[in-house]
């Protein structure tokens, strides 16, 4: 007790600290935002002349090249009307260098002085993938000005489909089936039926998991990524997750409490066929729109169904061998602990390329979904007057999302938002822990000082 007392006086310490982050952050951003709108208007006017009258044709005008390859395009300029053509040079610029580049300078003694026009292929360098514009800039050494075309070439960037793709996919997809066989051969009618008898604290659960996280994963969304819709929906995806299944064990190690927690993720997990598709057709849909991107029906529908089917042959195989359910339900947290670590690990490993991908907002934005999650709920449970095992646990469960799930349903997307979208959830399982093991560090040495004061008062009433 000594112990969620003091975890209670460490929530509100880190709610208000993360607050004050929050409204600080909020302040630099629209500060920032603000200086670097003025910058560019100044520096639009000063570097660049009026609207070129000079025109740029990309054949083709939409490239799609694979990661770490080179790619040809042919390029012509045409109505170049500069009077002096030796003092004019044109360069290919990239709106993103970290995506693609081409380091193709044309200059003015390369142009046809009869026709007024050039033509020849650019070599691209397609480094990381994504998406990125690539225009055309003309400098004139004797005026000192600058002109941008109107005309941009699209490059789309993806990976080459490899069969370790396949394989973490479908290893995923494997583990996700297994943890739902467990869960329907563990599936107690009795802890159910506690649902109804004392609702309270799991129908808080319900609400926090389900109505927090999502919006939590929009909110933070479109905070950190007002212009990256692909990590808007790995953001969203992984909030509308049910929990995971090492929300049990935390809530083990923590001291909280372990029946509702089994409770709250088997609830989680079953109203996630239902839940998964009703936000992703709803708020989802405002983010696919924003994207002009289709959402993927099908696919949602056939992971609705296909997680119905492991979960119904966990429930026969409860009622037609007691002798192995017990070996599945032994196995439950195994499993779920495998899940966690096979993604991290897997994905790290395979998939490098996503700390290419890492910047300071994804960083933050897989440790706000977790901590905010956690912090709010268990402020939500607190006011309703839970008891501090319960108001734990019910953090707990809700700030842990299963991330094998997200990916799973972000993979059902076309390339490359399949793997932009990936390193959100990535993010959240790598920052979802911390926090937890901070708190499992705090009460170890909180039970060691209590035990080292009993000692004490022990020998000195001896003495």
């Amino acid at each position: 007790m000594y112990f969620l007392k003091s975890a209670a006086t460490a929530f509100t310490t880190t709610t208000w600290m993360l607050l004050t982050f929050l409204s600080t952050y909020s302040l630099m951003v629209a500060a920032t935002h603000v200086n670097s709108q003025l910058q560019s208007t100044a520096t639009i006017s000063s570097a660049f002349a009026a609207t070129p009258h000079w025109h740029v044709q990309f054949k083709p005008t939409n490239v799609t090249a694979h990661m770490d390859t080179t790619v040809k395009i042919f390029v012509e300029i045409t109505n170049i009307d500069a009077t002096y053509l030796n003092d004019i040079s044109f360069r290919f610029c990239s709106d993103n260098n970290r995506l693609a580049q081409s380091n193709d300078l044309v200059l003015g003694s390369q142009i046809n002085p009869a026709t007024r026009k050039w033509q020849g292929d650019i070599t691209i360098d397609a480094k990381l993938l994504g998406y990125a514009r690539l225009h055309v800039e003309m400098s004139n050494s004797r005026d000192n000005t600058k002109e941008i075309s109107r005309e941009y070439l699209t490059l789309i960037i993806i990976r080459k489909t490899r069969i370790i793709d396949h394989i973490f996919t479908g290893s995923v997809a494997l583990f996700v089936s297994l943890l739902y066989i467990n869960f329907g051969a563990a599936l107690d009618l009795s802890v159910l039926k506690g649902l109804i008898i004392k609702p309270v604290s799991a129908s808080i659960g319900f609400l926090t998991q389900f109505l927090l996280m999502p919006l939590i994963g929009y909110g933070v969304g479109y905070f950190l990524f007002p212009d990256n819709v692909e990590m808007q929906l790995g953001l969203f995806f992984t909030g509308v997750s049910p929990s995971g299944g090492a929300s049990n064990i935390w809530a083990v190690l923590l001291g909280g409490n372990i029946n509702l927690s089994v409770l709250m993720t088997t609830i989680s997990n079953i109203a996630a066929f239902a839940m998964i598709p009703l936000w992703i057709f709803t708020l989802g849909h405002l983010i696919f729109a924003r994207g002009h991107m289709t959402i993927p029906y099908a696919n949602i529908a056939t992971f609705a169904v296909a997680l119905v089917v492991p979960l119904t042959i966990g429930v026969i195989i409860q009622k037609y061998s007691p002798r192995m359910t017990r070996i599945l339900v032994k196995l439950l947290k195994p499993i779920s602990t495998c899940l966690v670590l096979f993604i991290i690990i897997f994905a790290t490993v395979t998939n490098l390329y996503l700390f290419q991908l890492f910047s300071w907002q994804i960083i933050l934005a897989g440790l706000l979904l977790p901590w905010l999650g956690y912090i709010i709920a268990w402020s939500v449970a607190t006011i309703l007057r839970q008891n501090p095992a319960d108001a734990l646990t019910i953090a707990i469960e809700t700030g842990i999302q299963n991330t094998g799930i997200a990916i799973f349903l972000l993979r059902s997307l076309p390339q490359p938002q399949a793997d932009l979208t990936t390193v959100i959830p990535v993010s959240v399982a790598i920052m979802t822990p911390f926090p937890l093991l901070c708190l499992y560090l705090y009460k170890k040495c909180s039970e060691r000082e209590i035990r080292y004061g009993l000692l004490i008062d022990d020998r000195s009433t001896a003495y």
